[in-house]
């Protein structure tokens, strides 16, 4: 994130991840839907590119595809 420009914004993507995952990296099932989790990160997203590029629409397609990829 830094590479992009995005550094301020990591504490809040930060906060957000916090708690969904288990100490050994895995996502924690029982404590968030795995499809909910993918569409917040996904408004976070959208907001970070509206303030950083004034686009929301860069990140268009996140939650599709993370959801094809890993939902089996």
């Amino acid at each position: 994130m830094e590479q992009l420009g995005l550094g301020r914004q990591f504490g809040r993507l930060a906060l957000r991840l916090d708690g969904v995952f288990t100490a050994d990296g895995v996502f924690a099932h029982d404590r968030l839907r795995f499809v909910d989790f993918v569409d917040d990160v996904e408004e976070l997203l959208e907001k970070v590119a509206w303030q950083e590029w004034g686009d929301k629409e860069v990140v268009d397609g996140f939650e599709e595809y993370i959801l094809q990829h890993y939902s089996g």
